[in-house]
């Protein structure tokens, strides 16, 4: 396996792939008798023997509901899932636990915040969302559109895929309401520059939700330097457990907002009368939590600050540089999405070919990607495409699984030419 040590400046390594690699079981294996190249990560990431080992030590020993049980495994079971809270907390740098509220993932968080919001809507205003959105930051705001007479709005996006601030500048108006964005597209890879455009929205009263989902895995984000009133994401994309996620949110925003869902863990005190809420962060946690779940998001972020990160986003950095190297070495490949600022996601067509055809020839060779609109069909409507190939890769990635994949790319288009 070829070394991606990356070096500092006395040449010293300090990141080791191949020792991270030896913590993630699942890719030492072959799939249809070719060792595994695992590069759908901006799907679903792989998950280190820490996570594991942590929820299946939750279920061994100390598993039980939480909060009001009143006895020792309830304490341990509580101490667990408020401990995890406090790790997102430090994750995201908020204020408080007050602010972090455990989801079902990114998805249901942007729907909670838009059921939340609906209130302050009326007919006429308007949300901005951008071109690029995953569906999930699309939808919910349509249908909330729909309740209250509000428009959506998109921003657009330049053919290198770029927001567009000559159309984000002309639609941020007297009528913006709210602004919601993603930090990193799924598809395209781009990084927003989303600290300027939170700022010009603050100075005009909007409020702001960042989705964060294809961001966390490649650093930490820090929402209060950000500014933004919404950050949420989904742990299964940050080497965690599927079926939770975490939302940050302004205390007094979140105050200000109904509940989402009634039941359990939310109420305060229940009669025929009245009912009343808990406090925050509860308050929005009706029924019984994911609780494995959130120790194992709590696992992945130690590991995560377990590694040295500036090494980590040097390597993959590398991988991207390697992969944009090595495009025209396949005839009629084209890459979608050429921002000059990207996390490593190549998304990209290869002419006479249908997206679908490459994934199913390169799973014959061991080799995982995602195809199709990605969630993101305005986007591929954008490009005039009706879907593409994607290859997003993650740090236990190695330069030879670049390779690789080009390799097998190669041979799939001499197949068809």
């Amino acid at each position: 396996m070829t070394d991606l040590s990356v070096a500092n400046k006395a040449g010293k390594a300090t990141f080791d792939v191949d020792a991270v690699r030896r913590d993630f079981p699942i890719l030492d294996q072959q799939i249809n008798g070719k060792p595994l190249v695992y590069l759908d990560n901006g799907a679903s990431a792989q998950k280190p023997v820490a996570v594991l080992d942590a929820m299946d030590r939750y279920y061994r020993e100390i598993h039980s509901n939480v909060h009001r049980g009143a006895h020792t495994l309830g304490d341990r079971a509580t101490s667990a899932f408020e401990g995890a809270r406090e790790k997102v907390r430090s994750f995201l740098n908020a204020e408080s636990t007050r602010e972090i509220i455990f989801t079902r993932g990114t998805t249901e968080a942007i729907n909670l915040i838009a059921n939340g919001l609906a209130g302050r809507l009326r007919p006429g205003d308007e949300i901005l969302v951008s071109h690029m959105e995953h569906h999930a930051n699309i939808v919910p705001w349509q249908m909330i559109a729909e309740r209250t007479g509000a428009r959506v709005l998109p921003v657009q996006v330049t053919p290198q895929g770029e927001l567009d601030p000559d159309s984000f500048n002309s639609l941020l108006g007297d009528r913006t309401r709210i602004l919601a964005l993603t930090h990193v597209s799924n598809v395209l890879g781009t990084i927003n520059p989303i600290a300027p455009l939170i700022e010009q929205a603050r100075a005009r009263g909007v409020i702001t939700v960042i989705d964060g989902a294809q961001a966390v895995p490649h650093y930490k984000p820090d929402v209060r330097a950000l500014g933004c009133d919404f950050y949420m994401f989904s742990a299964h994309k940050l080497f965690g457990p599927t079926g939770v996620g975490a939302l940050y949110g302004k205390a007094q925003l979140l105050e200000e907002m109904p509940p989402y869902q009634g039941g359990g863990e939310m109420i305060e005190r229940v009669s025929f009368e009245r009912t009343t809420w808990n406090t925050l962060p509860y308050k929005f946690e009706a029924g019984t939590p994911a609780i494995a779940e959130a120790v194992g998001l709590g696992a992945a972020i130690d590991y995560l600050d377990s590694l040295d990160r500036t090494g980590l986003e040097a390597a993959e950095n590398a991988l991207l540089a390697r992969a944009n190297e090595l495009v025209e070495t396949v005839p009629g490949m084209e890459v979608i999405g050429t921002a000059s600022n990207k996390v490593p996601v190549m998304s990209f067509k290869i002419a006479g070919l249908h997206p679908s055809d490459i994934g199913t020839l390169l799973d014959q060779q061991g080799i995982e990607i995602r195809t199709g609109h990605h969630c993101a069909m305005p986007l591929m409507d954008f490009y005039g495409v009706p879907g593409t190939a994607r290859a997003s890769f993650a740090f236990y990635n190695t330069q030879q699984e670049v390779e690789q994949l080009f390799t097998a790319l190669q041979k799939i288009q001499r197949l068809f030419a």
